[in-house]
């Protein structure tokens, strides 16, 4: 098994996330949820998945509301023992402490970790610039909310493979720093444009990788992870 690996299960069909589970749960360390899978079936679909062999659950939510509504978002969603779950760092310092709070009601050995979300791998500077009318640069935009995000109490950050030194470099150390848009060399982009090899962003600080349909969708799951390079 390879604890840094997140394999993303981006499907609405429970019976389909839990085959999932069941064939990859002793090569992977956690499984990623998200709208898809929670709209349909509720929080209850944590506890299916854990049933399943699912040990870790990464709830990715990116709640970004007023503090008080993300406070109760948190609270509810750590009720179902999840791992870790996303909110957006522009929600702000009062949101982000709010969350934070409240996560850490669960004690240490329990709470979810929170990571934050910057700007979307779907996203460049292209969109950034001439659509949100933000005027940096990019990965500097990023490292600039990671920071905050820190600060905040946030356990973490998610980034592109492309900011994953600069960003390490800003939050030190303590910060995880959790990586989507890992592709096998030949794979497809999908609908993200910035992307990466899981050998270099381990290496340039990266602790945890999302993998999706390279893993899910995979015939022979030894040789996807040896592909990878992520066999243990």
């Amino acid at each position: 098994m390879n604890r840094q690996i997140i394999c993303a299960l981006d499907t609405p069909h429970l019976d389909e996330a839990i085959a999932t589970v069941r064939r990859l749960k002793d090569h992977v360390g956690a499984f990623k949820i998200g709208h898809a899978l929670t709209l349909p079936n509720g929080l209850e679909v944590v506890e299916r998945l854990r049933d399943a062999g699912a040990d870790r659950i990464f709830l990715d939510l990116k709640f970004h509301d007023i503090p008080n509504s993300v406070a109760l978002a948190v609270r509810e969603a750590a009720k179902h023992g999840v791992w870790m779950m996303t909110v957006h760092i522009t929600g702000g310092p009062h949101m982000m402490a709010a969350a934070a709070e409240q996560a850490r009601a669960f004690g240490e050995e329990t709470r979810p970790l929170l990571v934050g979300v910057s700007v979307l791998t779907s996203l460049d500077q292209h969109f950034l610039t001439e659509h949100l009318g933000i005027n940096r640069e990019l990965e500097e935009h990023m490292v600039q909310l990671s920071k905050l995000a820190i600060e905040n109490e946030l356990d973490g950050v998610v980034c592109s493979a492309h900011e994953i030194k600069s960003i390490r470099a800003a939050i030190g150390p303590r910060g995880v720093i959790v990586t989507p848009g890992i592709r096998l060399a030949q794979g497809d982009t999908h609908d993200q444009k910035r992307v990466g090899d899981p050998g270099q962003a381990l290496a340039d600080g990266a602790d945890y990788l999302v993998i999706g349909r390279a893993l899910a969708s995979s015939p022979d799951i030894e040789q996807t992870m040896a592909q990878l390079g992520m066999t243990r």
